[in-house]
């Protein structure tokens, strides 16, 4: 008996279609949604029959049909959802450039900064929309970071100075990036802390009581992140003169030694530089002012602090400084050196960025 019913369109693919509807089902980025709708193409295109496709790919019959209908029709784009129905945008273009420009060249009555709150009130929308906004644009007005531009008239000599020492150290020598971490207090929580359990963080008090403070001097081998350190209760160049003592002991009499020093006015007293004159093997190479992230040992300095001195309870200046001592060795039996990677090129030319985008802000 003959088959009733209305018949089907053909459906061929040509080969950039089949390539293409392939690619979809095979891409980890496509919806499912997407990649079913491939998927019955494919297969009614194989000359499956839709009841069949249907019980392969796990949908109605219907929905094989509905889509194999589309496809004929639009062919690629078919597969695409079609515009929802309801109602239509009422943000205007004007609203938004209104947020923008308020954003980014107001602040609000008796406040610093705008709050999405306090942006909704002074726009007529709603607190959600000011947020989408503010997203749309890249625009954080809760957040500030902080900069110190060097006004060192020999930035630039300084920068290629110290960065070529990072990327092309000199042969026979050690470069040691050296500084100071000075006030590092011995601080003893009132109350004992809650420790940790699921569902809620370890808890502190926030008052303490001071237990005096000491100095961490720190030299950091830039070739295998090896750290020299030595702890004074007091930051004078006497004691900067006898860690420079510790650092001639424990580096090999064969060796220069770069320093890689700021510019704190211990490190150019008297006593130091005729300590430098008596031991002409050690040169010192000053960073920029302003400048200590051109100091790697700034962000050995970073770990230390955020690994043990963040939540270190200590009662003496003699158990902090036990401590320190015991991290430095843990440090030193693993060492990880940083790599640096930006050369004084790129470092200047990011500076002069940053400079065009504040000079054109503040016209």
């Amino acid at each position: 008996m003959a088959r009733r019913g209305r018949p089907k369109a053909v459906l061929e693919l040509t080969r950039e279609e089949r390539d293409q509807l392939e690619r979809w089902v095979r891409r980890a980025r496509s919806s499912q949604a997407l990649a079913l709708r491939c998927r019955i193409v494919l297969r009614c295109a194989d000359g499956v029959d839709n009841k069949v496709v249907a019980q392969e790919v796990g949908c109605s019959a219907m929905t094989v049909g509905k889509w194999r209908r589309r496809f004929v029709e639009h062919r690629l784009d078919g597969l695409c959802d079609e515009p929802r129905p309801g109602r239509p945008p009422v943000i205007t273009v004007e609203q938004v450039e209104e947020v923008v420009v308020a954003t980014l060249e107001q602040t609000p009555p008796n406040a610093t900064h705008w709050s999405r709150a306090k942006m909704a009130e002074r726009s007529g929308l709603s607190a959600t929309t000011v947020g989408q906004v503010w997203k749309a644009f890249g625009l954080k007005p809760h957040r500030a970071d902080g900069f110190k531009l060097s006004n060192d008239p020999l930035f630039v000599e300084k920068v290629y100075d110290v960065v070529g020492l990072y990327l092309d150290p000199p042969e026979s020598a050690v470069v040691l990036c050296v500084d100071e971490k000075s006030q590092v207090q011995a601080l003893a929580r009132s109350q004992p802390a809650f420790p940790m359990m699921p569902g809620m963080p370890e808890r502190r008090t926030h008052d303490y009581v001071r237990h005096g403070t000491t100095t961490l001097f720190a030299a950091l081998d830039t070739a295998d992140g090896k750290v020299i350190t030595a702890t004074h209760r007091r930051h004078r160049s006497q004691e900067l003169k006898k860690f420079l003592d510790k650092i001639d002991t424990q580096v090999p009499d064969h060796l220069d030694v770069h320093l890689v020093m700021d510019n704190y006015q211990t490190h150019k007293t008297p006593t130091i530089k005729t300590w430098l004159a008596a031991h002409p093997r050690f040169h010192v190479h000053f960073t920029p002012t302003y400048s200590s992230w051109l100091n790697q040992v700034e962000r050995w300095f970073a770990l230390i602090t955020q690994d043990l001195l963040q939540r270190s309870d200590h009662r003496s200046v003699q158990a902090l400084e036990e401590d320190l001592r015991q991290w430095a060795k843990a440090w030193n039996a693993d060492p990880r050196p940083f790599v640096w990677t930006k050369t004084a090129e790129q470092i200047l030319a990011s500076l002069a960025r940053l400079l065009q985008r504040i000079n054109r802000a503040g016209h």
